[in-house]
């Protein structure tokens, strides 16, 4: 694949999935999730498992979780697995919450996986996020 095409998404919509992913123009991912079922979480990991596999250059990922009020320990789990996959490190992900009791626990998801693992940014305002996405990207080995 040239490194200016888009890699397919290879995702499609499932009865009583909480969360839609599209391809962003930068060739990331933009995930909006409005519930954390197991079904959505167990759906969003084999997902994410899957693209990680496929993975094969930088990427910025957005996730919108203004809709969701509060992880069970199954998200946090499932979050910290992919997270803590080595091909990961080539990733930079941002996170849009709408509480401080959200931004705390996507922070104790950051503190429970390396630094060399992900780049990890926290938002409540999702130009922000936009902004701190589109710095140049580094290769980490």
């Amino acid at each position: 694949m040239d490194a200016n095409e888009i890699k397919p998404l290879n995702w499609t919509p499932a009865p009583g999935i909480g969360y839609t992913v599209v391809r962003r123009s930068d060739g990331g991912l933009h995930f909006t999730f409005t519930d954390i079922s197991e079904a959505t979480l167990a759906h969003w990991r084999d997902f994410s498992m899957q693209h990680l596999y496929d993975s094969d250059r930088l990427t910025r990922n957005l996730y919108d979780l203004r809709q969701i009020k509060q992880l069970n320990e199954t998200a946090v789990r499932y979050a910290v697995e992919v997270n803590s996959d080595p091909l990961t490190r080539n990733i930079r992900l941002a996170v849009v919450v709408s509480s401080e009791e959200m931004r705390s626990a996507i922070q104790r998801i950051g503190d429970m996986t390396t630094p060399s693992e992900v780049e990890l940014g926290i938002f409540t305002d999702i130009d922000e996020s936009e902004t701190w996405l589109s710095r140049p990207l580094i290769l980490r080995v």
